[in-house]
């Protein structure tokens, strides 16, 4: 086969491009970020997400110089704002800071606009808090969970829980919470962790099956009791609550995570480097100490293999909301 002078000038031109485009991303990922960095947080202020984001990222901009801004759209159990990331340009300039609830949605809501595996590449896991069992200490007398459950089941619905929304694990922790005691709790959904936090110690709701980094603030200022936590051990920071294991819910154990992903398509170089620059942060002393006081450890779990531990959440959260029978309310 015979090559004409323009056939051969056309390959050597796609070999060229083809070698210079690892060095094309490499020169890319060198200079990102140029600009301010936009993290969608999918939930109002005040709640979980925003107690790791906001040290998180502050310290990300100190350590790279460039503005990553907290970008809150809360609503539908956190999924609105996801499907709002999952559209994103993938330019490395928006990244998707979601939760554990997000292993949740596929199983709770029929028409998501957005596939959380398919849609989104993972950074890394930011945080991993048990769960507490928190109550408004004005509307709710118990002070151990033994009590309490003594009271639920004499009185079966007297009692309303809050969530951060249908589908979030404040609702299905609730409703493995009743499962596995055979007890009822009326189930009170909100659109983020933070207006039902200001609505339980206003006393506008009970209790909540909270993630401890939210709640701890409150514990500590006395604004919430703390009646167990739902972990195998004592959480971080928080040794004086019992656990929930000891108290009569001998199964009882969740946990919230937070994670970060990128847009599908956002080039793998700033991927990695978000990744290698959220574990520096991360391993700071500042954030370690931070993230103590919230009730929890450093995790260490980033790519890929963050990636295989969000697939066997979503699997194991379809188990459960198909064992509860969990329903939008």
């Amino acid at each position: 086969m015979s090559f004409t002078p323009c056939t051969r000038r056309a390959a050597a031109l796609a070999m060229a491009l083809a070698a210079a485009a690892p060095l094309t991303a490499l020169a890319q990922a060198a200079s990102w970020p140029s600009k301010p960095v936009t993290i969608v947080v999918p939930f109002p202020p005040g709640g979980g997400t925003d107690a790791f984001a906001r040290p998180l990222f502050a310290v990300m901009t100190k350590n790279m110089g460039r503005q990553f801004v907290i970008d809150n759209k809360g609503g539908a159990g956190g999924t609105l704002g996801a499907g709002l990331a999952a559209k994103a340009a993938p330019d490395g300039y928006t990244f998707f800071m979601g939760a554990v609830h997000h292993s949740i949605a596929p199983s709770m809501y029929p028409k998501l606009d957005y596939q959380l595996e398919a849609d989104f590449v993972p950074v890394g896991l930011i945080s991993s808090v048990p769960q507490v069992i928190v109550v408004n200490p004005q509307r709710v007398q118990a002070r151990t969970l033994p009590e309490l459950l003594d009271f639920l089941r004499k009185n079966p619905a007297r009692l309303n829980y809050g969530s951060a929304g249908n589908g979030t694990s404040h609702h299905l922790a609730g409703e493995l919470f009743k499962l596995q005691t055979r007890t009822f709790i009326t189930h009170i959904p909100y659109r983020g962790a933070g207006p039902m936090l200001q609505d339980l110690i206003a006393g506008q709701v009970d209790l909540a099956f909270d993630g401890l980094g939210s709640s701890a603030g409150h514990i500590k200022g006395g604004r919430l009791r703390a009646i167990a936590v739902a972990a195998g051990a004592p959480a971080p920071g928080f040794p004086e609550i019992p656990l929930a294991k000891a108290g009569g819910a001998p199964d009882y154990q969740v946990a919230t995570w937070y994670g970060l992903w990128a847009p599908k398509g956002t080039p793998r170089d700033i991927v990695d480097k978000m990744a290698a620059e959220m574990k520096k942060a991360l391993e700071s002393d500042e954030l370690r100490k931070t993230w103590t006081g919230l009730g929890t450890e450093t995790p260490n779990l980033y790519g890929d293999a963050f990636g295989r531990f969000v697939s066997a959440e979503v699997k194991r959260w379809a188990e459960v909301v198909k064992s509860s029978g969990a329903k939008l309310d």
